[in-house]
């Protein structure tokens, strides 16, 4: 029931940060170093959830094939190729890479 009582609390703490935003006065929202805090906070956050989906497991860190497909899907982004191909590739990497007999 614990657990609950937090999960429930943090919705409303992220839902009541989100209509804050609306809340803002215009002046605010117009300063130049907003957007670019916006889009710096995003990457930072996606690029935190890559990394912690493909390193690691609970608290370790764990190199395995996850690692392989991250790399492929990289080189597939630098070589610009549509996002669905990007995620194919990643995919079937990790998969070469477990069936090799990687983690």
């Amino acid at each position: 029931m614990e657990l609950w009582i937090w999960v429930l609390l943090s919705c409303a703490a992220a839902y009541a940060l989100k209509v804050s935003g609306y809340l803002l006065p215009k002046s605010v929202l117009d300063r130049p170093f907003v957007p670019s805090l916006a889009a710096a906070l995003t990457v930072g956050l996606l690029a935190s959830l890559v990394v912690s989906n493909t390193v690691a497991k609970g608290q370790s860190l764990v190199l395995d094939s996850r690692l392989l497909g991250l790399a492929a899907a990289a080189l597939a982004l630098k070589l610009n190729w549509p996002y669905i191909v990007v995620v194919i590739v990643g995919a079937v990497a990790t998969a070469a890479g477990r069936w090799a007999g990687l983690p």
